[in-house]
């Protein structure tokens, strides 16, 4: 009888060795294919209560951008597979590659620490030249230098006014800043085509399902909300929704496409120096004769002068603490062309940013030095366009001129709030920074000294 249970325990462990070597076999074999056993990624991502029960509290502070404070969204609910979304995935290419073809780490492990351990990679497009080079190489190769992944004109802003020539030479400690808060709505690969944006609260959007072409509201909109999104759904008190979204129902892409968001590969410092942005004449190629207003001012200032509404406005951010000391308000500035080298324009639609002198000093950063070499109010073009709006439309019997120009009345003048005067800035760093975009003295002598 012991040599019957001796011949009976070899045998059961022959089969056990053989099946252990089996399966191990085959989980070589099936490497490239995603599975669903037990302890696999799918098994684990597919399970909500298991999702719930690993679930660990967030390391890193919520991002922050210029719309405040990210949405929370609970860390199993960023990662859980499941939905329309997730059938949809499955079924795709990308649904059909292992779980660490793109994003390393180990399968087929129970323990979440060792399944996230080695080479695992929690956002693969962080390195996107490894994890989407391989098929989609030109896109890769020109978004990482874009201006949509890096931010180079807020980079570039911040390094001028700290007296630095780029960027990669600012102090380690204010770059952290930056990546922190400024850089939430600057995105790679995932951040559009995967995930929600960081700025919309992070993770995944449709249980993984890749996105061809994001979604304007859900997407786009999560990012471009205070100044893109505000104004061309006409979010703002008496503001009309974009002609555009009006009148063709367009969407993002239909002006700003693959070619511009993804960049050329060359490394612009502002979204104007790049000959990818869209221009009105694209559409309308007509408008330099089209009327007597275009004749007579489609070489002095943009489309936007004319026909943009009132737009939001904020100013004077303490980055990382209190936010826009000088809250968000709609308004509308006209001055001179602070960036003569990308746009021939005399005149230039102004929009008054959240710069400060102590913009950073809540990272330690009390004054920054040079703060005066770049204006305060920048170049802009909202997405509020009207064909008719108070400059556009004058009253029967008046002049064309009647909404735009300076005119005196009574004890005052007419139309001088559209303009950027030094007395409008009330600071003395404000005066400094914009004293060359100012329009006094710069006017038509016929408008007289408003």
């Amino acid at each position: 009888m012991k040599r019957y249970f001796f011949l009976l325990g070899v045998v059961v462990t022959v089969i056990f060795l053989w099946q252990t070597g089996r399966v191990e076999t085959e989980e070589l074999s099936e490497k490239n294919t995603p599975r669903d056993s037990t302890g696999s990624c799918i098994a684990c991502h597919t399970n909500y209560q298991t999702l719930e029960s690993l679930a660990s509290p967030d390391s890193e502070p919520p991002m922050e951008g210029c719309g405040g404070a990210a949405p929370y969204i609970q860390p199993c609910d960023r990662v859980f597979l499941g939905g329309p979304g997730y059938e949809a995935f499955k079924n795709s290419a990308h649904g059909r590659l292992a779980c660490t073809k793109c994003h390393g780490g180990n399968d087929g492990i129970m323990d979440k620490k060792l399944a996230h351990s080695g080479d695992f990679i929690k956002h693969p497009s962080e390195n996107a030249k490894a994890a989407c080079g391989d098929c989609h190489n030109d896109i890769v190769k020109n978004a990482s230098g874009s201006l949509h992944e890096q931010g180079w004109g807020q980079k570039k802003s911040v390094a001028m006014r700290m007296g630095h020539a780029a960027f990669d030479k600012l102090p380690e400690k204010l770059q952290a800043a930056y990546s922190q808060n400024c850089a939430t709505c600057h995105a790679g690969c995932g951040d559009c085509h995967v995930n929600r944006p960081k700025a919309a609260g992070g993770g995944l959007y449709k249980g993984h399902q890749f996105s061809r072409t994001p979604d304007m509201r859900d997407t786009c909109v999560a990012c471009h909300s205070s100044r893109g999104g505000h104004a061309y759904f006409g979010l703002g008190v008496g503001a009309q929704p974009d002609v555009h979204l009006i009148q063709a129902g367009f969407a993002c892409l239909e002006c700003h496409d693959q070619k511009q968001l993804h960049g050329d590969g060359r490394i612009y410092e502002n979204r104007y120096q790049t000959s990818l942005s869209p221009k009105c004449q694209d559409c309308h190629d007509d408008t330099d004769a089209s009327n007597d207003y275009h004749k007579a001012h489609i070489q002095t200032f943009d489309c936007h002068v004319c026909h943009s509404q009132d737009y939001n406005n904020c100013g004077s951010c303490h980055v990382g603490g209190a936010g826009a000391r000088i809250p968000s308000y709609l308004g509308f500035k006209i001055g001179l062309n602070p960036i003569p080298e990308d746009k021939p324009y005399r005149l230039a639609l102004l929009r008054r940013t959240l710069a400060a002198p102590d913009n950073w000093a809540v990272f330690g950063i009390q004054e920054m030095p040079a703060f005066g070499t770049k204006t305060t109010y920048n170049y802009t073009t909202p997405h509020n366009i009207q064909r008719w709006t108070t400059r556009t439309r004058v009253a029967e019997g008046r002049s064309c001129f009647d909404s735009c120009h300076i005119i005196p009345e009574g004890s005052g003048w007419r139309n001088r709030e559209l303009y950027l005067f030094s007395s409008d800035l009330k600071e003395s760093w404000e005066k400094s920074a914009n004293e060359r975009i100012v329009v006094d003295g710069s006017l038509p002598a016929t408008w007289g000294k408003p």
